[in-house]
């Protein structure tokens, strides 16, 4: 039910920014976490630590937004051919 509410609104924001050509560097930003790796002997080594990289939220969605969209295109318009 959100789905249907937000929708709308979603793909007018999506459409701002494809016929404006401006994708906002919010967007294209992470945020990444380092965490230290347990148990390790020597934390001078890059190998000693995990990195996490947040994405977007707002990307994430819009990615798969248009993905659907270009999925549906290729379908409709029989774009791959298989053999």
């Amino acid at each position: 039910m959100v789905a249907l509410v937000i929708i709308k609104d979603l793909a007018e924001v999506a459409s701002r920014y494809f016929t404006s050509k401006i994708i906002l560097k919010r967007l294209k930003e992470f945020i990444t976490i380092v965490l230290r790796k347990e148990g390790k002997k020597n934390y001078s080594f890059l190998s000693s630590y995990r990195l996490i990289t947040f994405k977007n939220t707002l990307a994430k969605v819009l990615e798969k937004y248009i993905a659907n969209i270009i999925f549906k295109a290729v379908e409709k318009y029989r774009l791959l051919f298989w053999n």
